[in-house]
């Protein structure tokens, strides 16, 4: 198989040899090196293969006016329905690990909150950080039963400050 693999090479034609510009007039590419006479487009650069680019014209992104800011880290909360807990059998005790087992919750979160859209005829014992006045009906009527997690303590909340101002 290895011997197999060591000879391997691109068909006929697959690969060009680079064009070399500015090699004499004999080149077909020498002198100006395919770029024309003078202009913008012949400069070094040009100036104009940037994203926004609009020929001269302020850009969108730097016309429109800047509001606001975003949270470099916000706490990812994931959402999920009670519509979406029907897939799960009587009894069982849905969490964090179930969910991620039925797919509802993927990669890295911080919270989980279930919503009271749809309906729930089963009766599970649902754990999560957050539940909204609906969703608490919902599974309660089914005869479910809810549990509220404590949300994670912001990292960090013991700086080095407080020690200090301790000692």
């Amino acid at each position: 198989m290895s011997t197999a693999l060591s000879r391997l090479t691109l068909p006929a034609g697959a690969r060009h040899s680079e064009r070399r510009v500015g090699r004499g007039c004999g080149s077909r590419v020498g002198k100006t090196s395919g770029r024309g006479m003078k202009g913008q487009k012949a400069r070094k650069g040009g100036n104009i293969g940037k994203l926004a680019f609009e020929g001269g014209q302020t850009p969108l992104q730097r016309r429109l006016p800047k509001r606001g800011f975003s949270v470099p880290f916000a706490p990812v909360t994931v959402a999920i329905n009670v519509a979406d807990l029907e897939r799960f059998d009587a009894g069982t005790e849905v969490d964090e690990v179930a969910l991620r087992g039925a797919r509802l919750v993927q990669g890295k979160i911080d919270r989980i909150k279930i919503l009271g859209h749809g309906d729930l005829t089963k009766k599970l014992t649902v754990s999560a950080h957050k539940f909204s006045s609906s969703a608490r009906l919902k599974i309660s009527a089914a005869g479910g039963k809810v549990v509220e997690l404590a949300l994670p303590s912001a990292e960090g909340s013991d700086t080095p400050r407080e020690a200090e101002a301790g000692s």
